[in-house]
């Protein structure tokens, strides 16, 4: 059965193979081949994946991502599609939906987002709710460096604190528009801001939100 990580996997692939290797993205720096060079290091190498979180890791980081840079752009666009290594904890459904549900929903954003000519999707209350329940849980640690309080908000109300402090912020959107401003993609998430003039200007150029 088809679970929404491996939706979004292959839809992040076939998108990545239609703009080919040099398409702009929304992740500063990369264009469309380093973005799939990363999807394929943090399934690969999780040693090197290491370093998106870890300082002293980061140049094991940097080399493996020049490394799978390197390789031709369609193996890259294959080994996303083939997914991890046979004995990958990835491998397993659970792990796979809660880990790569999110990650490959931002990142095929960052792709169709990055484009003049893009159009918002069509996403299906379930999938909506399956982005909230796993996002959710994670709004704190995505949120820990706001800049002022932040609290994001659904439109039938539910809500999570990503950050405690004054003065606050509310984000207001859907799920999938929430995630994407939270991980650091704000002037490309359909969201609307309320509070404090000054610390809502604040929270929207900061730098400092997302892993």
């Amino acid at each position: 059965m088809s679970t929404f990580a491996q939706r979004e996997r292959l839809l992040l692939a076939d998108l990545l193979e239609a703009e080919g290797p040099e398409a702009p993205t929304l992740c500063e720096g990369w264009q469309t081949r380093e973005l799939a060079a990363h999807v394929v290091v943090r399934e690969r190498r999780p040693d090197a994946a290491a370093g998106l979180l870890i300082k002293p890791l980061a140049s094991r980081l940097d080399k493996a991502m020049e490394e799978f840079a390197a390789k031709p752009y369609e193996e890259l666009i294959q080994l996303i599609r083939t997914g991890p290594p046979r004995f990958s904890p990835f491998q397993l459904k659970q792990i796979d939906e809660a880990s790569n549900t999110i990650e490959f929903y931002v990142h095929t954003e960052d792709v169709r987002r990055a484009q003049p000519d893009w159009t918002p999707r069509e996403l299906d209350p379930v999938f909506q709710d399956a982005l909230w329940s796993r996002f959710e849980r994670s709004a704190r640690l995505v949120g820990r460096s706001a800049p002022t309080g932040l609290v994001l908000r659904r439109p039938d109300g539910q809500t999570a604190v990503a950050h405690k402090g004054t003065p606050v912020v509310t984000v207001t959107g859907e799920p999938s528009e929430l995630l994407l401003f939270a991980y650091g993609r704000q002037n490309a998430a359909k969201v609307e801001l309320d509070g404090d003039e000054n610390a809502v200007a604040k929270l929207h150029e900061s730098k400092q939100l997302g892993i």
